[in-house]
């Protein structure tokens, strides 16, 4: 009988140990607890685990020990991007007027080369050829102009173009287009054409593969480039249109 007493006592007396030990958190249990059985004295015992208080207790346990906040499963509504301009020259066109007074009156002057044979033929309803050899060797110089403009834009040590191999041979080519222009002045039909072509490309190199240029200049550059265009293009349509005369 005694033997059975002492057996229940300590039977009674684990419960209370166990009981006991559950009120711990599992935080505080050392390394392993949570995935295999804790070995005491040969005794094996359950993994220890937080018996949650009951009634306010509980939330402010969880929140001590758990990031309660609620995960916010959609991204941010990103704001609505300002409607774009017109992409007329990458919004350089604005810029036309801040430039310089003397480069603005210089660059628009020289235009009247370009213009003043056009119309002068167009008025008359006469085509003549000295007058278009003036206009397309005219256009030959400011092909060859644009050139050198990179090559010396690019040579300055804090300019932002670099003297490599692609800033000066590209400011080499309207030079060549140029003279191209000149070795086919005996007739006006591919001499203007080469010219239009030295202006086109001059325009790209500045707009779109070498943009370091300030904004003002590449709108300047556009609308002049686009005024030789046309008067060029206005004199080959004369030469067919037109009869010709010569002044002397």
């Amino acid at each position: 009988m005694l033997s059975v007493a002492l057996r229940s006592a300590l039977s009674t007396q684990r419960v209370f140990l166990w009981a006991h030990a559950s009120q711990r958190c599992w935080t505080s249990a050392p390394a392993g607890a949570s995935t295999s059985l804790l070995v005491d004295s040969g005794h094996v015992k359950p993994p220890c685990f937080c018996a949650l208080p009951q009634g306010r207790g509980a939330f402010s346990l969880i929140r001590k020990h758990f990031h309660s906040s609620a995960v916010r499963l959609k991204k941010r509504a990103q704001p609505e991007p300002p409607p774009r301009e017109l992409d007329l020259i990458r919004y350089d066109m604005k810029h036309l007027w801040e430039g310089p007074k003397p480069a603005l009156i210089l660059g628009f002057a020289g235009l009247l080369p370009f213009v003043s044979p056009t119309l002068l033929m167009a008025v008359t309803e006469t085509y003549y050829p000295q007058l278009a050899y003036a206009q397309v060797a005219y256009a030959a110089s400011i092909v060859s102009f644009l050139g050198g403009a990179r090559w010396g834009f690019a040579l300055p040590e804090s300019s932002p173009a670099k003297p490599d191999w692609i800033n000066l041979a590209n400011s080499v080519v309207p030079s060549l287009l140029a003279w191209a222009t000149m070795l086919m002045s005996d007739s006006i039909v591919p001499a203007a054409t080469m010219a239009i072509m030295g202006l086109g490309i001059s325009l790209h190199y500045d707009l779109t593969l070498l943009p370091t240029y300030p904004s003002w200049f590449k709108a300047l550059r556009t609308v002049l480039t686009f005024v030789a265009f046309f008067s060029l293009l206005g004199t080959i349509v004369i030469n067919d249109l037109y009869p010709c005369k010569h002044f002397f």
